[in-house]
């Protein structure tokens, strides 16, 4: 089957966060089943495009109401990431290095979905499936099926993958006037609650909703900032289906990020090296129990409570816990964050901001990893940190709640059921007293690098699901 991803993130091309993995590797999980599977991301001005070579395969011009763009279609040469790269190029919109955060990211996105459509009708391409993620491709279910300029794409089964609902794209009506026309008596599929709502638009047009975890479906039935109704009115046409993470790429024998490679036989000796690496950098013990939080410090992470959690757990264990922070955000928070260091000097540190390789080293050599959300879709840090024997101490929500068994249930995770600065330190207890059993700590650890949450099944869920589609 020939599939596009349409997608505001791709990693390595753009990144924020979980959509830029997923994009990112699906693509290439679904190449090796011997599907044709292509990403089209916007034509950012970042590092990637500047020191990557590219072929222009089309050029066009687009129209947004009175507002008329040239773009380009680029293609990556190599093909170096397991797929075929399009990024097109809007200079106008797109000449900026960061992904969002624009006062005109209505006008960008909509002109990014609007000269991929061009590209397809003018050049009649005729793919077996256009798989749109988030409301950054919301409204090409919509203009697919209304919308007379790409009358013959209707036939082509459109997917909406939704990696979070808070987030929906909307608009005012009087940006309508930008897309291109249709018959204003379908103007239904556009609205929800008062606004032109992309993804509200795609939930309704898309022949097939899924979400990145079985829990969340469950979760955004309830809570979707709005879209509740209506996502219990589409149930009958959607799916959760648990996101997987690229082994190729997270993999502790071959990271070339790490300061030591290991495997499960000699694990103990490779995470202690990652983690005397990481003690050595930050001033902290090697020999006391490592916690550790990788990720954006916002509410949704449950980031505002970090600095009061810190606090109360390196207090309530003086000199006998490593906490070490990797991320960025809200400022206040983050100022909060690197005051503590102030006060618990040699036993906790703060990175504010984002770094690959550092992350990479932390998840090999932490002993556990933090993840209070309060809302998380899917989550792949949890993932992450389990294929690296770090145990994660999660709240059960979306795909934490799917992905970590609590060890006092026979798992390899530790569990609570609250964003709250009470649940977290009481797991962080219940942690302390896992590390001081050695034994008990190398055999959850052992099992948790064992477990596969490998793409591949995913790649073949998303095969079924196209091709229950197509017929």
């Amino acid at each position: 089957m020939e599939i596009f991803h349409i997608s505001a993130e791709c990693y390595p091309v753009a990144k924020v966060g979980g959509l830029a993995d997923v994009v990112g590797a699906l693509p290439k999980y679904q190449n090796n089943l011997g599907h044709y599977a292509k990403v089209v991301v916007p034509g950012y001005d970042n590092q990637f495009i500047q020191k990557n070579e590219f072929d222009i395969v089309h050029k066009g011009q687009l129209k947004l109401g009175w507002f008329e763009f040239s773009y380009a279609v680029l293609k990556e040469k190599t093909n170096k990431l397991g797929f075929e790269l399009y990024q097109i190029a809007i200079p106008e919109l797109f000449d900026r290095p960061n992904v969002y955060s624009y006062e005109d990211d209505t006008e960008r996105f909509l002109a990014f979905q609007i000269a991929f459509l061009n590209w397809l009708t003018e050049t009649n391409q005729y793919p077996d499936i256009l798989h749109c993620h988030d409301h950054h491709t919301g409204l090409i279910p919509f203009m697919v099926q209304h919308s007379y300029n790409y009358h013959q794409l209707k036939n082509i089964p459109t997917l909406l993958t939704i990696h979070n609902g808070q987030y929906q794209g909307w608009f005012g009506y009087d940006k309508l006037h930008y897309l291109p026309a249709f018959d204003l008596s379908k103007i239904g599929y556009l609205e929800w609650n008062g606004t032109i709502n992309p993804l509200a638009s795609a939930i309704k047009c898309a022949w097939k909703v899924t979400t990145v975890s079985p829990s969340y479906l469950e979760e955004i039935s309830n809570h979707a900032n709005g879209l509740e109704n209506l996502l219990r009115w589409e149930r009958p046409k959607s799916l959760g289906i648990l996101n997987g993470i690229d082994t190729d790429v997270w993999n502790t024998k071959t990271d070339a990020m790490l300061s030591e490679n290991y495997t499960l036989k000699d694990f103990k000796k490779g995470k202690n090296k990652n983690k005397e690496f990481l003690c050595k950098e930050f001033n902290l013990n090697p020999e006391k129990p490592l916690f550790t939080f990788i990720g954006r410090l916002v509410g949704e992470k449950g980031a505002d409570l970090l600095p009061q959690i810190c606090s109360i757990a390196l207090h309530q264990n003086p000199g006998e816990i490593n906490i070490l922070i990797l991320g960025s955000g809200d400022p206040h928070v983050e100022n909060e964050l690197q005051g503590l260091q102030n006060f618990y000097h040699g036993n906790y540190n703060a990175y504010i901001g984002y770094n690959e390789k550092l992350a990479h080293i932390i998840y090999a050599g932490a002993d556990f990893l933090l993840m209070p959300s309060r809302v998380e879709p899917c989550g792949l840090n949890q993932m992450y940190a389990l294929r690296y024997g770090t145990i994660p101490i999660v709240r059960r929500t979306g795909g934490l709640r799917d992905t970590v068994l609590d060890m006092g249930d026979g798992g390899f995770g530790i569990c609570h059921d609250q964003t709250s600065v009470f649940d977290v330190t009481h797991s962080i207890t219940r942690a302390i007293g896992l590390f001081q059993e050695t034994k008990k700590f190398d055999e959850i650890r052992k099992t948790a690098m064992q477990i596969d949450h490998s793409w591949d099944k995913v790649a073949e869920e998303y095969t079924n699901v196209y091709q229950s589609l197509s017929k």
